[in-house]
């Protein structure tokens, strides 16, 4: 795994003093258990199916679903965008949006259109969490995307602020159709593989399943109370 750990082997040595042995350095084995439960939700399905799944899903945690191709996704997002109001919309710096032939939209078309836009930008620092608080829309696509229960996961980094999907008043996750999985199981194994290859692993990775929810006092569901009062999925064929 990359990263710096520091002073492991004395802290690992003095667990095991308190435990009143010595430090296992050695075969240590992971469990394989008999029962893998986890393993047995949608365990064939094909991406047709888990699309299904994942938009039943969808409306179920109160996001709008949208669908369409990689040609007609420029058109597809500003109507989305129109549909919540326009501007100011914050997107992260991401080569995505040039992959999926959207930088005409965000440099070209939404300008002439008069929509204020905002790409994360790291040099500018804290500028970017005010921005975002002002941002009517936030975009940012989906990296594993969880059919079971609805959920974009977003790996972050520094041209990746968290803010781009937290702050603004309605949330936009585009999400290739190849991202899809059946649930949490799949992204744990996706993400590990990344560790065991030596990639690095974002400090954060997000988890969200449609807009801010709260049901704390009283069991009733308040939405939009600590993040976007709205969430919605473009799903793009990109297979």
């Amino acid at each position: 795994m990359n990263g710096a750990i520091q002073n492991r082997d004395a802290f690992l040595k003095n667990i095991a003093g308190r435990l009143g042995r010595k430090p296992v350095v050695s075969g240590v084995a992971r469990p394989d258990y008999k029962h893998k439960p986890q393993y047995d939700v949608l365990p064939n399905a094909n991406q047709e199916e888990l699309l299904e799944v994942l938009r039943q899903q969808s409306l179920s945690v109160h996001v709008d679903f949208f669908e369409t191709d990689a040609k007609t996704l420029p058109g597809k997002l500003n109507e989305v965008v129109e549909l919540y109001g326009g501007g100011p919309v914050s997107l992260w710096n991401d080569k995505r949006f040039g992959e999926f032939g959207l930088t005409p939209l965000i440099e070209e078309g939404w300008p002439k259109m008069g929509i204020e836009t905002h790409v994360w930008d790291p040099e500018i620092g804290e500028k970017n969490i005010a921005l975002c608080e002002k941002a009517n829309v936030g975009i940012t696509f989906s990296d594993i995307t969880l059919a079971e229960s609805g959920t974009v996961v977003l790996f972050s980094s520094k041209e990746r602020g968290r803010s781009v999907s937290l702050l603004p008043k309605t949330y936009i996750a585009i999400v290739p159709k190849s991202t899809i999985v059946p649930r949490m199981t799949q992204a744990a194994l996706k993400i590990r593989e990344k560790i065991k290859n030596g990639e690095t692993v974002p400090s954060c990775i997000n988890f969200i399943t449609g807009p801010s929810n709260s049901a704390d006092i009283e069991m009733n569901l308040i939405v939009g109370v600590h993040g976007p009062v709205k969430a919605a999925y473009i799903v793009v064929n990109d297979q």
